[in-house]
C-alpha cells in the first residue's frame, strides 16, 4: 500500500501515457478539432464580455480624468489594452499564417469583422 501511495502520480501518468500512444488518429484528430472549436468559442465570447466591461470602464475612467481623480494614463492603458485585445485574433492568424490554426477566422473587431455588423446591415438596405 506504501508503494502505490508514493508513486500514484507515476502510474497514473503512465496510464494516460500508454492510452495516448493506443489511441487511434482519427480519434484524435476528433477529439482536438472539437477542442478548437471550443476554444475559438470562447475567446470570441471572452472578447465580448472583455469589450462590454473595458467599455464601461473607459467611460468611468473618461469621468474620473476629466475631473482629476485619476491621470490620464490609466484611461490610454485601458484604451491600449482594449486595442490590443481587438487585434488579438487577427495576431494569431498572422502568427499561424493560415486561417486553418483555428478552424475559423478569427477576425479582428478593429476593422470590418466576419459577423454581421453595422456596414453589413447598411448595405443590405441600400
Amino acid at each position: 500500500m506504501k508503494f502505490l501511495k508514493n508513486n500514484i502520480l507515476s502510474i497514473v501518468a503512465m496510464t494516460f501515457l500508454f492510452t495516448l500512444v493506443m489511441m487511434d488518429g482519427s480519434y484524435a484528430e476528433s477529439v482536438f478539432s472539437s477542442a478548437r472549436t471550443k476554444l475559438v468559442d470562447l475567446f470570441k465570447n471572452a472578447k465580448m464580455v472583455v469589450f462590454v466591461i473595458g467599455g464601461f470602464g473607459l467611460i468611468a475612467l473618461a469621468f474620473q480624468a476629466i475631473f482629476g481623480k485619476v491621470k490620464w494614463p490609466w484611461f490610454a492603458a485601458l484604451a491600449f489594452g482594449l486595442a490590443v485585445v481587438a487585434a488579438a485574433g487577427a495576431v494569431v492568424n498572422y502568427a499561424a499564417n493560415t486561417d486553418g490554426a483555428t478552424g475559423s477566422k478569427f477576425g479582428d473587431t478593429m476593422g470590418k469583422s466576419q459577423g454581421s455588423g453595422f456596414s453589413e446591415e447598411l448595405e443590405t438596405w441600400n
